[in-house]
């Protein structure tokens, strides 16, 4: 931690009656998070309602008020107008269930500053607004612990298109994603007035009133400043002690990383999450068909876990209550695989290797002028203890060999066959061949359970 990172920290701590020995990375918080490897984002708001089209324009998204460049008060017609007839928060919740996902994380307030429960800080809440009869939040919430899977919500915290004091630009010219329709006199704008007006007041309502929340997954930190970062950060072990908080809290702080719509390149000990779209857009938009297939998404779930992160996979609602038809076929494929080889999935550890993600060009440059880094596609492995998993995604010729294994491989199998009848093998010194079948017996992925020993192997 940078000093003044820690030092902001230490005083924030001080003044929410913390001591910093508190607020100390609590192993246990993340010991869930680490085992559950898969779990759903949720883009739902008032954008929703416009399926991404405004004047004929398609392309539009949860940005729409942005992109489109509409003013408040007209924006805010989509969200007197919002009517989610077919909610069922149950159905969402056993859509994730089915799909193999051990958590939730939905979006409360994104960019346009729409609160998505009933906020009493600020009236600009889809309740008031669309005259609610039931707060969705406190629905989904309330279904996911009946479900038994963890709950997160989700906070836009460096931009607010409602609020006349939220700057942008700490990477950017100023004001590059602030609202300059209603709120031009960008240098007018303080952050700490809209930091103490709604950020905190509204964190607040979300941290006691929905019972425990799981995640804290801030957005865009933007010109939030350390200080702030800090007490935030103070605030949230304060309410909740046992939640998880994301970096995106800002200026180094939280509990993990977020990469977006990409899967590093190898292998991380520090905690990380990938989060990604089902097709083009986070929000529903109507005229996005361009799904991406059970198979490749299975691919990015078992290579992030090969990796050591997590994957938090979106679904974005229409403004009825729906999640569209396609991703509920889409994710219902990924539980099915999941069904048969959740064990390699849940719970486990990077690839002992590495060689097979891939490696760097010693020619080729990325757009940002870095070398590129080649994937290789084959398979992927992951580990727990006494077992290693190697899942194949193209199918090899009569045989595949494994780099060396330091443990003694006792026994080789297809996980997701019932009987789990023995594959023949060979291990040496320099690998492990193990003979297969002309067919791959699972698809999209097919996966070989190794048991091991630390026993010295036989001699021959």
């Amino acid at each position: 931690m940078f000093p003044k990172i820690a030092l902001a920290l230490t005083l924030s701590l001080l003044t929410a009656g913390l001591s910093p020995a508190q607020t100390e990375t609590n192993e246990s918080r993340m010991d869930w998070w680490h085992d559950a490897k898969f779990g759903m984002f949720i883009h739902w708001g008032a954008y929703s309602k416009a399926g991404g089209e405004w004047n004929g324009e398609t392309n539009h998204h949860e940005w729409l008020q942005f992109t489109a460049k509409i003013p408040l008060a007209e924006y805010t017609g989509f969200a007197t107008g919002f009517d989610p007839k077919d909610y069922d928060p149950d159905a969402w919740v056993t859509t994730a269930k089915n799909a193999g996902m051990k958590y939730l994380v939905v979006t409360t307030k994104h960019h346009d500053g729409i609160a998505m429960y009933h906020s009493k800080a600020s009236d600009h809440n889809i309740v008031k607004l669309a005259g609610l009869k039931q707060d969705p939040v406190r629905q989904l919430a309330e279904a996911c612990r009946k479900q038994g899977v963890r709950f997160g919500v989700y906070y836009s915290l460096g931009r607010d298109w409602e609020d006349p004091d939220v700057p942008t630009g700490k990477k950017m010219p100023a004001g590059w994603r602030s609202n300059l329709v209603d709120y031009p006199n960008e240098k007018d704008k303080v952050f700490n007035r809209y930091f103490e007006r709604k950020v905190k007041p509204q964190i607040t309502e979300l941290l006691t009133e929905f019972g425990p929340i799981d995640v804290l997954w801030f957005d865009t930190p933007e010109l939030i400043s350390e200080a702030e970062s800090a007490e935030l950060l103070a605030l949230a072990r304060k309410l909740q002690p046992e939640c998880i908080v994301n970096q995106r809290v800002g200026n180094g702080l939280g509990d993990y990383g977020t990469p977006e719509q990409t899967i590093p390149p190898a292998v991380s000990t520090d905690p990380w999450e990938t989060c990604m779209t089902l097709n083009g857009h986070w929000g529903y938009n109507k005229a996005d068909h361009d799904w991406k297939s059970s198979g490749y998404l299975l691919r990015n779930l078992v290579d992030i876990v090969s990796k050591g992160g997590n994957y938090l996979l979106n679904v974005g609602p229409t403004g009825e209550g729906v999640i569209p038809r396609p991703s509920i076929e889409r994710l219902t494929e990924m539980g099915d695989w999941l069904a048969r080889n959740g064990e390699a999935v849940y719970g486990c550890g990077p690839t002992p290797f590495g060689d097979e993600l891939g490696a760097y060009s010693k020619t080729e440059k990325d757009n940002k002028g870095r070398p590129k880094f080649i994937a290789k596609k084959q398979w992927r492995a992951t580990t727990k203890p006494g077992l290693l998993f190697i899942q194949l995604f193209n199918w090899p010729k009569g045989r595949i060999t494994i780099p060396a294994v330091k443990e003694t491989v006792t026994s080789a199998s297809f996980l997701a066959h019932p009987e789990k009848p023995p594959l023949p093998f060979e291990q040496t010194a320099g690998g492990v061949t193990i003979s297969l079948p002309e067919e791959a017996p699972d698809n999209p992925i097919t996966v070989i359970r190794l048991e091991l020993s630390t026993q010295p192997r036989p001699t021959q």
